[in-house]
Order: structure tokens, then sequence, then C-alpha cells
């Protein structure tokens, strides 16, 4: 079956430009992916072909050899004569779609993917710093402004920034011609590796600054001002764009990222925007009712009005009274749990008072709960004595 002519696959003119040629490759190379056509063989057919045509016209000696010779060109056993072009003029890889090179750089650059110059630039960026901040409850809830120190490289004075000496800029890698990768054939496959001597950068420094020896950047201490806002929790992330380390020869810096921890409250409980406090409260109080003072995260003290015969675990809600919420100007609640004390060391007359308290307690049944539960229990054993009778 006599193949399609190349122009015509890519659906361009013959005086067609690279930037057209390259457009056009790219349009139909999303369209037909295997990716986007899962078990679709005519569409694997389709992106082999495009690819074929594009990996020849986008070289121009290659072009200049198709435009001359046709296909012919490219098959020794027809005598074209430009053999010398690797046989096919294609690079196969793995499944035969084409060489790797070409589909991520011409087709995935534009959704992040391994782009030529993306990666490079990748290549030179500075890494991200974690920086873990402990702070307390009350500096969540109002938030806080605290500095931070930490070395990190930075970009360094004498060259600023260049890797060069005097600040001479890069010159372009002589090894890769400034792609970043080299190429080699192994038997039937083209192998693509980073470039070794500019480490896929692209450029290399003819002569390096004595004072960070090329890299561009020194170690240096950095002292920034951050702002923690109400309403963090532990494991809040605070990002700082560019403030991570510099990158290699002027490459865009990486960034800053601050990880909150809380410390234990003495008082309080938290569990998201809500807080919690146990609060020990005297048998006299919870029996005849009175009034208790309990501390607030604004510094401030707050009266809660206890009622005769509070039960222990009973809980009062103060709306509003909770942890600040973060990016609002609403607040969560404050939950007071009552723990009974019972009183202990009774002197004589304690114990006398009790032991009267005891006696008008069960004539009036004072407690409840507990008759309720022994009568339970007594009702539960005599039922049990029926059953063996």
């Amino acid at each position: 079956m006599a193949k399609k002519d190349y122009y015509e696959l890519l659906g361009v003119q013959k005086s067609a430009s690279a930037d057209e040629l390259k457009k056009a490759y790219r349009k139909l190379a999303m369209q037909y992916h295997p990716d986007r056509n899962p078990d679709n063989k005519e569409a694997e057919q389709k992106f082999k072909d495009i690819n074929e045509a594009y990996d020849v016209l986008k070289d121009p000696e290659k072009k200049a050899a198709y435009d001359r010779y046709g296909h012919a060109a490219f098959d020794p056993s027809m005598g074209g004569g430009a053999g010398g072009f690797g046989g096919g003029g294609f690079d196969f890889n793995g499944g035969g779609f084409g060489s790797f090179s070409d589909i991520f750089e011409e087709v995935f650059a534009g959704f992040g993917g391994a782009g030529g110059g993306r990666t490079r630039e990748a290549n030179l960026r500075g890494n991200d710093i974690r920086y873990n901040l402990e702070i307390s409850l009350e500096d969540a809830f109002h938030g806080k402004e605290t500095n931070v120190r930490f070395f990190a490289p930075s970009p360094c004075t004498s060259c600023k920034g260049t890797g060069g000496e005097g600040g001479s800029a890069p010159v372009t890698c002589s090894s890769c011609q400034g792609r970043g990768k080299t190429r080699f054939q192994q038997g039937f496959f083209t192998v693509e590796r980073t470039c070794s001597s500019c480490q896929g950068s692209g450029h290399s420094i003819e002569k390096p600054c004595r004072t960070c020896t090329g890299s561009g950047r020194v170690k240096k201490e950095k002292n920034l001002e951050v702002k923690v806002p109400p309403g963090v929790d532990d494991g809040t992330r605070i990002r700082l764009s560019g403030e991570g380390e510099a990158g290699l020869r002027g490459g865009a810096a990486g960034d800053l990222y601050v990880f909150i921890s809380i410390k234990p409250h003495r008082f309080f409980k938290r569990d998201e925007n809500n807080i919690y406090c146990k609060v020990p409260i005297p048998m006299t109080t919870a029996s005849l009712g009175g009034e208790i003072d309990i501390p607030s995260l604004e510094g401030t003290s707050i009266k809660i009005k206890i009622p005769s015969g509070t039960q222990s675990g009973h809980q009062f809600r103060l709306k509003g009274k909770g942890m600040s919420i973060l990016r609002s100007q609403s607040r969560g609640d404050m939950f007071i749990e009552a723990q009974i004390e019972t009183p202990m060391n009774l002197n004589k007359r304690q114990k006398e008072l009790m032991e009267e308290f005891d006696k008008e307690s069960k004539k009036q049944n004072n407690s409840p709960q507990s008759s309720g539960f022994f009568q339970k229990v007594k009702d539960f054993f005599s039922d049990k004595g029926k059953e063996k009778k």
C-alpha cells in the first residue's frame, strides 16, 4: 500500500513554514494520541503516520531530501541515495508511537509535561523549603506576626547570580547545543538523556565565579516575617512564593512552606472550630447552684451560672466563644463540661452533716438516678429467683 504524502498527512502546503508545520502537528497529535483514543487501532496508526511525517519535515536536511525524492529518500531498497537518514527517517520508540522527545516537547509542553524549555527551567529552579513553626492556641486564635530564621542558598552577590566571573552570562552548551539533552543510537532505538555537561540546563559557564564556583548561589541566613492568620489549625501550610532556595545561575527560586503545629493547652482542647474545657465543680455548688469563673481565649474570665442539681458530665455551651474561623469573622463555640467533685478528708462535723443529709435524702429521694438504678438491680435478681422456681 502506497504511503500517503507527508504534507497531506499534516494538512499543510509544501511551502509551510516550520511554525505552521509544528502547529499542524501538535493539533493532530493531540487529536489522535493513544491515551485519548484507547483501543482505537485507526487512531493509533494515524498517530504513527503523523509522527513519521513531522519527524521528516521538521528536519531541514530530511525535508530537502523528501521534497526531491519523496518517500524513496528513506528507502535504501529504492536507491534514493538518502539512506544516511537512518533507514526509515523515524525513531520508533517502545510501541512505535514515535520519538518521546517529539511527543512531549511538541505536544504536551502546554499541559505541564516534559517540554524541553520547561525541563531546563525545572533543572535550574531552586528547591522548596519546609519550616516547622509551633505556636500557642492563643496565637492561633488571635493570629500572629513572627520572624523565621533559616539558612538557604541565596543569589551570589559577586556574580549577581549568573555563576560567571564578574557577572558574565552563561553560554550555550557545546555538547547539547542548548537542548539540555543528548541523543545517541543504540541498536534500533534512539536514546535520549540529560546532558551530562550542563546537567540539563542547556548552558555552561566559561569562567566560573570564584565565590560560588559557578552555581550562582551561596548559603546565607534568611530572616523573614511570617503572618499567621487567625483560625489556623495543626497542619495548616503557609506558602511564601520565591522565598525558598535560589535557583542555579539565575533560575527561579523555590518556595518556602511554613507548616503550623499548635502546642497543647493547659485548659482547652480544640476540635476544629470549637474548644472544650472540663471544669471541676464542688458538690455543694452543683447541689445548691451558684457561679463559677472560667478562662477564655481572649485572656479574660467568663462567669457561668450553675443551676442547682447540676450533674457530672453536663455541658454548658457558650455560643461564639470558641476558635476564630480561618478567613471569616465568625467563631466556633466553647463547651464547658461539669465534673462534680466529691468532698475528701471530711472532719467530724462534716461527716455528721453528711450523715444527716443522707438520711434526709433517702426520705425525699434526692438522687433519683441512683435510686432508680438500684431498684432495677433488685428487680433483676428477684426475676432470676422466680425463674429458678
